[in-house]
């Protein structure tokens, strides 16, 4: 009889049941990713959603910013058999941060540059639709730069003045010219020289729906659809866009949820 065992970061292992030998490893906690396996064709699925799975059987969880403190995960074997767990999400608290002193323009846009923005928005929403049937992210993850941080994921901005969404990314301070490397394998997805809020801006596709931001570079230094390696040069720290300062604004999302890049990447270099 096989065991179903699930992993929490390094050490903790449980029972969920005698269906087939699932595993997770990663963070529990709001802006957490869990990196899942299962035996190939089984169905996985996350409070009543499917999954996405690769050939060898990979899968991945995201938790969001404001997730619940719980979620079902269910395992499903080629014999029609269901398997259900229920995950405990721990819950975080944010920082608030002000930034004053940016041109009115880019703190709130004029009707001319809405269209800009819209056409910005599509594109990044296309890239974060792409459901590639891969496990690129399997290489694990790294930080892209090392500096200080100088913005965290799930803060709240307050610019000039004006509260915004909750910050979804990492900002790492770095000098002009920097450079940026691929954090894991990945697929280059968008490559856009002058987006209006993060200026020269690269994504990248991690497979599964896992898809990573690069925002305010002063140079892009891969084409689309290019094939890069974990630790491959992508592009250089700039001040692109809607910024005070250098540094590598770095988003990473599972769909369309959010999740944190410092997690992911564990411990700066």
């Amino acid at each position: 009889m096989k065991r179903v065992l699930v992993v929490i970061g390094l050490c903790l292992l449980w029972p969920l049941s005698a269906l087939a030998e699932v595993s997770l490893q990663g963070n529990f906690t709001q802006g957490g990713l869990v990196f899942g396996a299962t035996e190939p064709g089984n169905r996985v699925e996350l409070d009543g959603v499917r999954l996405g799975l690769s050939s060898d059987g990979r899968f991945l969880i995201g938790f969001g910013r404001d997730a619940s403190q719980t979620a079902t995960l269910s395992i499903t074997g080629n014999d029609g058999k269901t398997s259900k767990r229920t995950l405990a999400v721990a819950n975080r608290k944010y920082k608030i941060q002000r930034i004053d002193g940016l041109p009115p323009r880019k703190v709130t846009p004029k009707p001319e540059d809405l269209a800009r923005i819209k056409a910005d928005n599509a594109g990044i929403g296309r890239v974060r639709g792409l459901e590639t049937v891969a496990a690129y992210f399997s290489s694990g993850f790294t930080w892209p730069v090392s500096g200080p941080l100088s913005g965290v994921f799930g803060s709240q901005r307050i610019l000039n003045g004006k509260p915004k969404n909750p910050h979804n990314g990492t900002d790492i301070a770095a000098p002009e010219g920097t450079i940026i490397r691929a954090p894991a394998d990945a697929v280059v997805a968008l490559v856009n020289d002058d987006m209006f809020y993060t200026g020269k801006t690269l994504m990248l596709d991690h497979g599964l729906g896992l898809t990573s931001v690069y925002a305010h570079m002063s140079a892009i230094l891969v084409k689309q659809g290019e094939l890069v390696k974990k630790g491959a040069p992508i592009g250089k720290v700039g001040k692109t866009g809607r910024v005070t300062g250098p540094h590598l604004h770095w988003g990473v999302t599972l769909g369309k949820t959010h999740l944190d890049p410092a997690l992911i990447a564990g411990k700066m270099p």
